[in-house]
C-alpha cells in the first residue's frame, strides 16, 4: 500500500497536518516514537505554558481551561479528545529509523516495526529528544539528569541546576520551594530575557533574598559522586552536591535530517534548508513542519506560530496532484 503522505511525529503539528490531510481526503499515516504527543507528555507535571489556551488550538477546535495559562495536564487532555474526535490513523510507539527517496519519486519509510512507501512525508520531529550535553567529567553519573519531571526526588537533598532557561528556573524554585537547598550554574551574567514574564522577578527575587544561590559568568567544571567543581570568575570551587539537573537545553535529531538528503547550513544554527512558502526542503516531496524547522534556534519555532505550516503543507501537496 502507498500512501498519500507520511507523517513523522504526532505531536500538535504533526497532528495538524493529520487534520489537513483529512480535509483534502488524502490516505495518511502518522507514526510516532512514543505516545500521543510525546514530547508534551515528557514535560514536567506541573509545567505552565507561555501560550494562551487558544494559541494552543488546533483543527478549530475550541481549547477551554479555566486558568489563564493551560499546563501540562490541561495540554494532555486536549491533544487526546483531538484524537477522539479526528480518529486519526496513527501508529504510536513507531519510531522511524530511516527515509529513503526513491527512483520514481516515491519515498521508502523504514521503522522499527514495518516497511511504508508515501508519496510525501512530512518530518514534525520537534527538538525534545536529545539533550545539549556539557562534555564534562561525570556527566554520565546516574545523580545527573538532563530532564525533570517533579521536585520530590529532589526534597531535602543538595541539586545543581544549570541553565538559565524557562525549564532551568522552574525546576530551580519547585525544589526550592519542596524542600531543596538549590545552587545554580549560570553561563551568563543574568537570568534569560526568555524567561516567562512571572518566574523571571520570581527567581530574581530568591536569587536577591539568598534562598537559591546563583553563580553568574560560571560553568560547571566535573562531577564526582558527592560534590561538584564550579570555575566562577573568582576561580574554582567545590560544593558538596546530591543531584545535578542539567537543563542546558535540547536539539532535533541533525542527522536524521541529513541522512534523508536535506541540507542543513553550515554555521552553528545547522539550520535544514526548506521553502518557506511550502515548507518543502530540498528534497522534493520531503516536508518540514514545527519547531523541527528551526535547527539548532529551538526557541524559532512553537505550536502557536508553527500551526500555520500544516495548511502551507497540504496546499503544496495537493497543488501538485490537482
Amino acid at each position: 500500500m502507498k500512501y498519500d503522505l507520511i507523517i513523522i511525529g504526532g505531536g500538535p503539528i504533526g497532528l495538524a497536518c493529520a487534520i489537513e490531510a483529512q480535509k483534502n481526503n488524502l490516505n495518511y499515516l502518522i507514526l510516532e516514537k512514543g505516545a500521543l504527543v510525546n514530547s508534551i507528555f515528557n514535560y514536567p507535571l506541573y509545567m505552565t505554558f507561555f501560550s494562551t489556551a487558544e494559541r494552543l488550538e488546533i483543527g478549530n477546535i475550541p481549547f477551554n481551561c479555566l486558568a489563564p495559562k493551560p499546563g501540562r495536564q490541561d495540554a494532555l487532555e486536549y491533544y487526546r479528545n483531538i484524537h477522539r474526535y479526528f480518529n486519526f490513523n496513527i501508529h504510536l510507539f513507531e519510531k522511524v529509523e530511516s527515509v529513503l527517496k526513491q527512483n520514481d519519486g516515491s519515498f521508502e519509510i523504514l521503522s522499527d516495526k514495518k516497511k511504508y512507501s508515501s508519496s510525501n512525508v512530512v518530518i514534525a520531529t520537534g527538538f525534545y529528544d536529545i539533550p545539549l550535553y556539557m562534555d564534562i567529567p561525570g556527566e554520565d553519573l546516574p545523580k545527573v539528569r538532563h530532564y525533570y519531571k517533579e521536585a520530590h526526588e529532589y526534597a531535602f537533598r543538595k541539586i545543581l541546576v544549570v541553565g538559565a532557561n524557562n525549564s532551568s528556573v522552574d525546576a530551580a524554585l519547585e525544589c526550592y520551594r519542596k524542600g531543596a537547598e538549590v545552587t545554580m550554574v549560570i553561563r551568563k551574567n543574568e537570568i534569560n530575557s526568555r524567561v516567562k514574564y512571572w518566574a523571571k522577578p520570581d527567581i530574581e527575587n530568591r536569587i536577591a533574598e539568598g534562598s537559591i544561590k546563583a553563580y553568574f559568568e560560571s560553568t560547571l567544571s566535573e562531577i564526582r559522586e558527592n560534590e561538584v567543581e564550579i570555575k566562577t570568575p573568582k576561580g574554582k570551587i567545590t560544593l558538596e552536591n546530591d543531584f545535578v539537573l542539567a537543563l542546558t537545553g535540547y536539539q532535533p535529531d541533525l542527522n536524521f535530517l541529513s541522512n534523508m538528503g536535506i541540507e542543513l547550513s553550515d554555521d552553528e544554527k545547522k539550520a535544514p534548508k526548506y521553502n518557506p512558502e511550502t515548507m518543502e526542503t530540498n528534497v522534493t516531496g520531503l516536508y518540514l513542519a514545527g519547531v523541527v524547522c528551526g535547527g539548532m534556534e529551538t526557541h524559532k519555532w512553537f505550536i502557536e506560530n508553527s500551526r500555520v505550516h500544516a495548511g502551507m503543507i497540504l496546499d503544496s501537496i495537493v497543488s501538485k496532484t490537482s
